[in-house]
């Protein structure tokens, strides 16, 4: 379909995207939302924690959400989403990937970009409740691409996935890293780095085999840590073929229900090649808006619910 237009216009101060980004990540509040923790054991022995949250009334419709790097199912941009599609009637199934739950999952692996099988764990065991009849997939940054490149991958979905969402997606990872790596992100990648190197020790610890203090400690910069650690651990060459191999742009195109990309043009985290405006144009599927605001999942809107979740839900609910 056309790149659709957006209305989004916030406030003068949140066309700053910089500041929508950190005000969203590091004041937002949600409140009023209650989760319900369920714990899925992986066939690979594994384990990832899922919070659940429902609408008032029984519902047969439920969207799974996924989050961002180094982000967990207690984010804003998690809590707030689930507590907007409850209020839609709808129920939520927030993901806390491997590791990102407050404790240190079982295996040297944990979770990327890429991880659709972890999704697709998640999906079939939502089927097995034989409780919901449509299922949403709404996936932020990291979790974007993850849910775009599920819903495009050569796999034939299940007839009750009924749409997938992407807010501010990293469509090519690489694109997306080198602009973190920038002087304008300096602060960003060094906090994102500082999270990611902490999860190593307990790893080293539990695998000395696999990765060693020294290991660690020569990670500098965010390709490095996927250098040494995220290929390693997950069955890529290096940190590139795991880019080339896990960006959600090249699955686009396959994408056959209907799909929704929401990045801002002010988005700091996002590369030229982050926006697929032809993708959009030659698949009837496909949507994508470009907000001239919200910086990276800060469309910062009133009553605290964002625009990228009211559209999220107009989307669903005019799609389904």
């Amino acid at each position: 379909m056309p790149v659709l237009a957006s209305d989004y216009n916030p406030t003068f101060i949140f066309k700053n995207g910089h500041l929508s980004t950190v005000y969203s990540g590091l004041f937002r509040r949600i409140e009023g939302l209650e989760q319900q923790r369920e714990r899925l054991e992986l066939a690979d022995g594994d384990f990832i924690d899922l919070d659940w949250s429902y609408s008032k009334k029984k519902s047969e419709k439920v969207v799974i959400l996924l989050h961002g790097l180094e982000g967990n199912a207690q984010r804003p941009y998690i809590t707030g989403s689930a507590k907007a599609f409850n209020k839609s009637g709808i129920d939520a199934c927030a993901v806390n990937f491997r590791g990102c739950s407050g404790e240190t999952n079982r295996l040297f692996r944990s979770y990327h970009s890429g991880a659709t099988e972890d999704l697709d764990a998640v999906v079939q065991s939502i089927l097995k409740q034989k409780k919901y009849t449509e299922i949403y997939i709404k996936g932020v940054s990291l979790g974007g691409n993850m849910a775009m490149k599920y819903a495009g991958e050569e796999r034939v979905l299940p007839a009750e996935v009924k749409a997938v969402i992407g807010v501010s997606v990293p469509c090519n990872l690489h694109s997306s890293l080198k602009e973190l790596m920038s002087a304008k992100n300096y602060l960003y990648a060094k906090r994102f780095k500082k999270h990611l190197v902490e999860k190593l020790y307990p790893k080293q610890k539990m695998f000395p085999d696999s990765i060693s203090l020294s290991d660690i400690s020569s990670v500098k910069t965010l390709k490095d840590f996927d250098d040494i650690y995220t290929s390693r651990a997950h069955g890529f060459e290096n940190a590139i073929d795991y880019y080339e191999k896990c960006s959600c742009r090249q699955f686009l195109p396959g994408i056959k229900i209907p799909s929704l990309i929401i990045n801002a043009k002010n988005d700091s985290f996002l590369g030229e090649e982050c926006y697929p405006y032809t993708e959009a144009e030659k698949n009837p599927n496909l949507y994508l808006k470009v907000p001239e605001f919200g910086g990276h999942v800060g469309f910062i809107a009133p009553s605290n619910i964002y625009y990228s979740e009211k559209t999220a839900i107009k989307f669903v609910q005019d799609m389904v």
